[in-house]
C-alpha cells in the first residue's frame, strides 16, 4: 500500500482514538491529514502533538484558540487550526486526502460526510446517524463520487465480509442477514424496572468501550434499530430481510444465511481496531493490535430473540423503514434530544421510546430530497421532540 492521508472525524471519541492506535503501527503507510473533534482541547492537542497533523478543527472560535495556546507551549507549530462545520466539510472533502473516517456521533456528522462521498473519498463510516439521516440522499453522493463506502460498525462489517462483491451476485445468493446485539447492560433486567435505570447504569456497557450517548442506545437498543436502518442501504436489502438475535458474547459479530440455508459468520474479539483495521485495508488485511480470538477459550456461545417489552425501540427501525422517506431521519433527531435529556436526568429511561414513538406519529411536513431539506426535517424533529420533553419532565 503506497503512503496515505486520511481525516479522522471524532478523532477524541472511542472510535477515533481506536483509528489512531491502528494508524500508530502503520505510520510507513498512512499519515494524518486532519485531526477533527469537538471540545476535548486537551486531548485534542495531545494526538496533535503525537501525530502531526496539518490541520485540526474543533467546534468553536474559543476551543480553537486553546487549542493554538497548548500547541504553541508544546513547541507545536507545524498544525493549522480552524473550527467551525466549514472546516469539517474542508477537511473530508480536501484534494490531499485518500480516506475520511467517519466516527463524529450524532447528526452532525451527515454534511462532512457527504462531502466526502461527493469527493469520491474511501469512507470509513462509523458515524450510523449519517446514513440514518441521509437515506437515499446519501447513498446518492456516494454513487455520484464514485466514492468506496466501507461500514465500521463491527456487525456491518461483518456483513460486508461476508458478503458477496456485487449487488447483483447479492441479490441471487443471500437470502437474509442476521445483526447480532450484546443486549447491553441490561439484558437480564425485569422490564418492569426500567422506568427506574439511571444514566451511570445505562452507560456501563458490559462488552463495549463506547461514548455515552452510544452506551444508552446500546441500553435501549436504538443503536440496533440505527444499524438495521444502516443495513437497508448498505446492503440494498429490504427491511423483511434483515433480522436481530441477542448474542451476549459478542464473538459472532453478524451472519449471513443464503438461498441454500447456509450461513457465514465473522468472528473476533470485541475490539474496534479489527474493523478500523480492515476498513483502513481492503481489500487487504493488517495488523489491528487486537489480541486474536483463541477458539480453545470460547465460552459456550448463546443467541435469545430480544424481548419487545425490554426493547421497545427496536421495533421502531422496520417501522420507519416501511414508513415514508425522511421517516429514519425524525427517528434518529427524536432520539438524540431524548437520550441527551435522560443523561441530563430531565426525563427517566422508559421515556425515550416514548419521545420517539410520539414524534414519528406526528405529519411529517417535509419531503428530503438533499441535504438542506434533510437538516430542515432533523431540525422540526428535534424542536417536536423537546417539547414532548416538557410533558415528560418530573
Amino acid at each position: 500500500m503506497s503512503h496515505q492521508l486520511i481525516t479522522i472525524l471524532g478523532s477524541t471519541g472511542s472510535i477515533g482514538c481506536n483509528t489512531l492506535d491502528v494508524l500508530r503501527r502503520h505510520r510507513q503507510d498512512w499519515a494524518v491529514f486532519a485531526l477533527c473533534a469537538g471540545h476535548q482541547v486537551e486531548k485534542l492537542a495531545a494526538q496533535c502533538v503525537e501525530f502531526a497533523p496539518q490541520h485540526a478543527v474543533l467546534a468553536t472560535a474559543e476551543g480553537a484558540q486553546e487549542l493554538q495556546g497548548l500547541l504553541k507551549q508544546a513547541g507545536h507549530t507545524t498544525t493549522q487550526v480552524h473550527y467551525g462545520a466549514a472546516a469539517l466539510e474542508q477537511m473530508a472533502s480536501h484534494p490531499s486526502v485518500d480516506a475520511v473516517m467517519a466516527s463524529m456521533v450524532g447528526a452532525a456528522g451527515l454534511a462532512p460526510c457527504m462531502a466526502a462521498a461527493r469527493s469520491g473519498k474511501r469512507l470509513l463510516l462509523a458515524n450510523k446517524e449519517a446514513i440514518v439521516l441521509g437515506g437515499a440522499v446519501f447513498m446518492q453522493a456516494v454513487r455520484d463520487g464514485k466514492a468506496v463506502l466501507l461500514p465500521i460498525d463491527s456487525e456491518h462489517s461483518a456483513i460486508f465480509q461476508c458478503m458477496p462483491e456485487s449487488s447483483l451476485e447479492r441479490a441471487r445468493r443471500v437470502r437474509k442477514i442476521i445483526l447480532t446485539a450484546s443486549g447491553g447492560p441490561f439484558r437480564d433486567r425485569d422490564p418492569k424496572t426500567l422506568d427506574k435505570v439511571t444514566p451511570e447504569e445505562a452507560v456501563a456497557h458490559p462488552n463495549w468501550s463506547m461514548g455515552q450517548k452510544i452506551s444508552v442506545d446500546s441500553a435501549t437498543m436504538m443503536n440496533k434499530a440505527l444499524e438495521v436502518i444502516e443495513a437497508k442501504w448498505l446492503f440494498d436489502l429490504s427491511p423483511q430481510q434483515i433480522e436481530v438475535v441477542i448474542h451476549p458474547q459478542s464473538v459472532i459479530h453478524s451472519l449471513v444465511e443464503f438461498h441454500d440455508t447456509s450461513i457465514l459468520a465473522q468472528l473476533g474479539t470485541p475490539d474496534m481496531r479489527v474493523p478500523i483495521a480492515y476498513g483502513l485495508s481492503w481489500p487487504e488485511r493488517i495488523e489491528s493490535g487486537a489480541n486474536a480470538l483463541n477458539v480453545y477459550q470460547l465460552s459456550e456461545l448463546t443467541f435469545r430473540e430480544p424481548c419487545t417489552k425490554r426493547y421497545p425501540c427496536l421495533s421502531l427501525a422496520w417501522q420507519t423503514l416501511q414508513a415514508q422517506e425522511g421517516a429514519t431521519a425524525v427517528l434518529n433527531a427524536a432520539n438524540e434530544v431524548a437520550v441527551q435529556a435522560f443523561l441530563d436526568k430531565r426525563i427517566r429511561f422508559d421515556h425515550i421510546y416514548a419521545v420517539n414513538h410520539r414524534v414519528l406519529e406526528l405529519e411529517q411536513p417535509i419531503q428530503p430530497t438533499d441535504l438542506d431539506s434533510l437538516l430542515a426535517l432533523d431540525s422540526w424533529a428535534r424542536a417536536r421532540a423537546q417539547e414532548l420533553l416538557i410533558s415528560l419532565e418530573p
